[in-house]
């Protein structure tokens, strides 16, 4: 194997010279002025430009020392330790925004850069169709290092959107981003009315029924509820104010708005058996008063208002809510905010949750012939997740981390130059999340285990506050309720045509049940309209891709097995 990747490297650096002086005779690549670049001992020489679409995320804005967007600590690294600069040269501010530029350039009116981070599989599909996007299953074959193969070998079916007749136009970004949910439960109130905890859906009604009447705030009023989550959108958020550990506890893998490998059958979620008993469940709570009234018009954020403001008393979302939700420690005194695992379903089982395994795929233009310098690139990001390498720590010294007294410091208001905030340099790069090889929250569980905090990962998880630690660690030790979905393609036909009509019907059905304005007997109704009305069809397609994405085994063409 050594010698055949030392054979393809001495291919790519003819493959890479070719292609610089291509770029300078055509004039169509942002390296066209320079001479042929060479790798030699991890760095090419001299260095050349590889451009990249970026989303910029809320938190990936932010520049210190006066530093731009592509010209900071981490481009300047790039520069200078690989030889590589990234210059992001298609910009979107937000979602909507940045696939519209995707879109605008996918019909030719700028040219598209190197690499594409893509976030929407029919974006995804529309690359493929038209050709502008490059076949990588052999490159991912020679030039992916192996520690990186050794991740996306566990998540085959993260290839599935970008494989057409046997051929992969893409990969996943860092495949194992999914940490799971925990319940974040106010333990003073649970101390004050001499309660535990909930385990089951009917402990979870005793204490949410104990929160809203008996004065767990002792403050003589009534004026606190039990559990607050947001119904807006859908009654799977995935992530934060997720109420689908009470649909899970009546239907088992079967989630809302998610699809399920049922024996080999896709199935959808929403119209399983079980989701009536939920919904009656939910019902009587809010007719109880035991749920936010305003569930169905409150965002995801939205709902974690009332936690914060000490209204509500448990919330259920991935265990880095805890320091969106913790100012209500310090707003209401002896306030104080436990991590619990989810409770059981009815029959004794796990609740399940949705996972979240990548975040978007990585694209590449059909003319850019330097993948080993992306990987080469790529590898190099990984190095904070493995802690090695130049980034064993973090990523830049006084950014993300510092070290003070001879001591490793996460906390960026003990920095040498104290900061309000660590600066996200990994999301500097290539895009909005950093990778991680931590998964639902390994580094944590060791911690608890008596592992010695001495790698930057593990220093940097035992700088977290005990109840963000103690979230990651019930994560990890139930890391077997993640459920990813099972379809992830690209809009079927007939969901191109009936899906938005099919998850209205959805939504508004399950929304007037909880409200109590249609008796429990309309889910039935809704059920019997989902299938007639397109659902039927819809499942059939699903299947048909999902039986046409496994058919060809692409882990062995790219040497993921």
């Amino acid at each position: 194997m050594k010698k055949r990747n030392d054979l393809w490297k001495m291919v790519s650096m003819v493959m890479l010279s070719a292609a610089l002086v291509a770029g300078c005779s055509k004039g169509e690549t942002a390296s066209e002025t320079a001479p042929a670049s060479v790798l030699k001992d991890g760095k090419y020489d001299p260095p050349f430009t590889i451009t990249i679409a970026k989303q910029q995320d809320e938190n990936a804005g932010k520049y210190i020392n006066g530093e731009t967007l592509n010209d900071n600590v981490l481009t300047r690294w790039g520069e200078q330790n690989l030889g590589i600069k990234i210059q992001t040269t298609l910009l979107g501010g937000d979602a909507s925004q940045y696939n519209t530029k995707l879109r605008l350039a996918l019909t030719g009116s700028e040219k598209l850069p190197d690499v594409l981070p893509v976030y929407d599989t029919m974006l995804v599909n529309d690359l493929i169709e038209s050709g502008q996007v490059k076949e990588i299953t052999e490159d991912i074959s020679t030039y992916m290092p192996d520690r990186i193969k050794e991740i996306y070998k566990q998540y085959p079916t993260t290839f599935n959107p970008v494989v057409r007749e046997g051929k992969v136009y893409g990969m996943a970004i860092a495949p194992n981003l999914t940490e799971g949910e925990v319940m974040l439960i106010r333990q003073d109130w649970l101390d004050r009315l001499n309660l535990k905890a909930p385990t089951t859906i009917d402990e979870f009604e005793q204490v949410i029924a104990a929160f809203t009447n008996e004065d767990p705030d002792g403050n003589g009023k009534k004026d606190t509820y039990g559990f607050t989550f947001s119904g807006k959108d859908s009654y799977n958020t995935g992530w934060v104010s997720d109420p689908v550990m009470i649909f899970s506890a009546y239907t088992g893998k079967h989630l809302p708005r998610q699809w399920h490998n049922d024996n080999g059958k896709l199935t959808y979620g929403s119209v399983a058996p079980g989701n009536k008993e939920a919904l009656a469940k939910l019902r009587d709570w809010y007719a109880e008063g035991y749920l936010n009234k305003e569930l169905a018009t409150q965002g995801a954020w939205d709902a974690l208002s009332d936690f914060t403001e000490g209204k509500a008393g448990i919330i259920i979302g991935r265990p880095w809510l805890y320091d969106s939700v913790k100012d209500v420690e310090k707003n209401v005194e002896g306030a104080k905010i436990s991590a619990y695992p989810t409770i059981q379903g009815v029959n004794g089982d796990k609740t399940y949750q949705s996972a979240q395994l990548n975040d978007g795929v990585f694209m590449f233009n059909k003319d850019f012939q330097n993948m080993e310098a992306f990987f080469l690139y790529y590898d190099k990001m990984y190095d904070a997740a493995f802690s090695t390498g130049d980034f064993k720590f973090g990523y830049a010294q006084g950014y993300d981390y510092d070290i003070v007294n001879d001591e490793v410091t996460f906390d960026p208001t003990k920095f040498n130059t104290p900061l309000e905030a660590v600066q996200g340099v990994g999301k500097m790069a290539f895009t909005k999340n950093t990778p991680s090889v931590d998964g639902p929250g390994q580094s944590y569980y060791d911690l608890a285990n008596g592992v010695k905090a001495d790698t930057g990962v593990l220093i940097q998880s035992a700088s977290k506050d005990q109840t963000t630690q103690d979230g990651y660690r019930i994560s990890y030790e139930n890391r077997d309720v993640l459920l990813p979905n099972e379809f992830n393609g690209p809009p079927t036909p007939t969901m191109q045509n009936v899906w938005e009509q099919l998850t209205t019907m959805e939504q508004e059905t399950f929304t007037k049940i909880i409200y109590g304005n249609e008796p429990l007997e309309a889910f039935d109704t809704f059920v019997k309209q989902w299938h007639e009305k397109g659902g039927d069809t819809v499942i059939e397609e699903v299947n048909e891709w999902y039986n046409q994405a496994s058919e060809t085994d692409v882990m062995t063409l790219m040497n993921l097995k």
